[in-house]
């Protein structure tokens, strides 16, 4: 959600010359309230000026102040002669799979818990993805393609490694902003062809090559 500023608060005391290093910084990925305070600061006081800035550049500022982070999107409307500076990702249907059950898990975590931080481990996911996965003697195998697809997901930022917890994760809470009802939409048109593709179906064959694209989250 976009935040409005109250220009009596301190957030919005904030020079001219901090626009560059904010700009700059969103640029590199998501920016979040707890990974640089001062910089975080820096943008509550200056988003109208970052807004006017990326603008001009085809982007919109994503900022979501209760949820402590902001990243930059390009836009719907924007002038197709524009290069785009925020690089999509051609996903494996295991990848937008994974997503989109995180994200189911994230708001059933937020509506059934008081916790702050959805905590999962290999096994949680292993579980998770478990009815949706082809039948297989080769248990080995599938959790190897499991771990290759854990790891991708780290890499976009929605998954965090814990420090001293092998195999456990913190769910990144940018990732609502991410697979949103839309993209949830068209995964969900899909899924069925999916389905028939892990069963086997000749006519769904090429299904797998892709359940479409993103634009890159960063860490």
């Amino acid at each position: 959600m976009n935040t409005v500023e109250d220009p009596n608060t301190t957030t919005a005391a904030r020079t001219p010359e901090e626009l560059p290093g904010v700009v700059t910084r969103l640029f590199k990925g998501v920016l979040y309230a707890e990974g640089d305070e001062k910089l975080w600061q820096s943008l509550l006081g200056l988003s109208s000026q970052v807004r006017d800035y990326v603008s001009v550049l085809g982007l919109d500022l994503i900022l979501d102040e209760s949820e402590g982070y902001a990243f930059l999107k390009s836009r719907e409307d924007a002038d197709a002669a524009l290069p785009r500076l925020i690089p999509r990702r051609q996903l494996t249907f295991n990848v937008s799979l994974l997503l989109a059950l995180l994200r189911g898990r994230l708001l059933e975590f937020d509506t059934n818990s008081s916790e702050l931080r959805l905590i999962m481990t290999d096994q949680d996911i292993a579980e998770m993805v478990a009815v949706f996965l082809p039948e297989s003697s080769n248990e080995a195998k599938i959790m190897d393609r499991l771990a290759t697809d854990i790891k991708k997901v780290v890499e976009l930022g929605f998954l965090r490694r814990l420090k001293g917890q092998l195999g456990t994760y913190e769910v990144v809470r940018v990732l609502k902003a991410f697979v949103d009802a839309q993209w949830l939409e068209e995964f969900d048109a899909r899924l069925s062809d999916y389905r028939a593709t892990l069963a086997g179906t000749p006519s769904t064959t090429a299904a797998l090559t892709g359940t479409g694209t993103m634009e890159a989250g960063g860490k």
